[in-house]
């Protein structure tokens, strides 16, 4: 397929909708993640390459630039998508990536965490139809993106997955551990590879492996969402912003992860990926999950993976069942179900 830079008039409109983002929901962060995701974000804008430093002076005087620039935007609605002479509605994902396939790109718009807006434009490297009713979309080089890039992300029938933002966020990871090197399941993960030799093969052969895991866990997210309907999304929003819709998050995660993920890197024998596997949890993952944690404690002395195995469909039928319990009591109590939801998912840790 062919692949050509993104005319001019598209990626402006794309970028712009990304400021307005961006304007709304980049000082959502702590100040430390902040400054690392600028500092980095400033490197992707200025293409410079992972090993090189960067000028404090130089990054300080984008940051206040771009600051100024979304202060300007915060107020604005999201614009048109523009390619050519066509105009599209931002949310239209389907209807621009059939106009964006031709010319080898890709693009996506949706909402992640918090019902935050989120857009990018990418090169297209792939596409997937399999059977089971999704299109499957990965994307390498990426021409226009918020500050928060999902490496990976669900909209609808259709699965993003973003080469270049899984780089990046890998090495952000790899930054922020390089500042006191635990000796925890990340670092393990990060001792897999020639990190202290050759940064830029290591990162490639993490960023692969680590790859086919999210296409997993995207598909298992996929699937999980046909399984729970409409109804999740609907009480997703009516969670937003509180305790419970973290929660509610982390049981569809683990659905997904057990019933795809952590089945594949057991079968393969991943041993990389299933580090970064636990390393990668938030901790309400791990509040939520504490079995997991104590299998993989136990193949750290040991090797079996059998217990990890029998604990993946364990925890399918767990959460599946958690989550049909969630939707009923959002049926029963509406926006006002945040709090009986909480108790409830606190009650049932596996």
């Amino acid at each position: 397929m062919a692949m050509q830079y993104p005319p001019e008039n598209l990626l402006h409109s794309v970028q712009r909708n990304c400021h307005i983002a961006d304007a709304r929901h980049g000082a959502d962060y702590g100040m430390c993640t902040y400054l690392l995701k600028m500092r980095e974000f400033y490197r992707w804008e200025q293409r410079l390459p992972f090993d090189m430093s960067l000028s404090k002076d130089e990054v300080g005087d984008w940051l206040v630039a771009r600051e100024e620039l979304w202060g300007d935007v915060a107020e604005a609605d999201f614009g048109p998508v523009q390619l050519g002479a066509d105009s599209f509605d931002a949310f239209d994902t389907a209807a621009i990536n059939t106009a964006l396939a031709p010319l080898g790109l890709v693009y996506s718009a949706g909402l992640v965490q918090g019902a935050r807006p989120n857009f990018f434009l990418g090169a297209l490297e792939r596409r997937e139809a399999p059977a089971d009713g999704f299109e499957l979309w990965l994307a390498g080089d990426e021409y226009a993106r918020c500050l928060n890039s999902p490496p990976a992300m669900n909209a609808g029938r259709s699965i993003f997955l973003r080469r270049e933002s899984l780089r990046r966020y890998l090495w952000e990871k790899l930054e922020s551990w390089r500042w006191s090197r635990p000796g925890n399941a990340f670092g393990r993960a990060l001792a897999c590879y020639p990190f202290d030799s050759d940064v830029e093969t290591a990162l490639e052969a993490m960023t692969q492996n680590e790859l086919a895991a999210a296409r997993e866990h995207e598909i298992g997210e996929y699937l999980a969402g046909q399984t729970l309907g409409d109804a999740w999304n609907d009480m997703l929003l009516d969670l937003s912003v509180t305790p419970a819709e973290l929660m509610a998050r982390a049981v569809r995660d683990h659905l997904a992860d057990c019933s795809r993920t952590l089945p594949m890197l057991v079968a393969d024998g991943r041993a990389a990926s299933i580090h970064f596997f636990v390393g990668n949890f938030s901790a309400m993952r791990r509040q939520l999950f504490p079995a997991l944690d104590a299998a993989y404690r136990q193949w750290l002395v040991d090797g079996e993976l059998q217990p990890l195995k029998i604990l993946a469909k364990t925890g399918a039928t767990h959460f599946a069942r958690l989550a049909e319990d969630m939707l009923a009591l959002h049926a029963e109590h509406g926006m006002a179900a945040a709090r009986p939801i909480a108790a409830l998912v606190e009650s049932r840790c596996l």
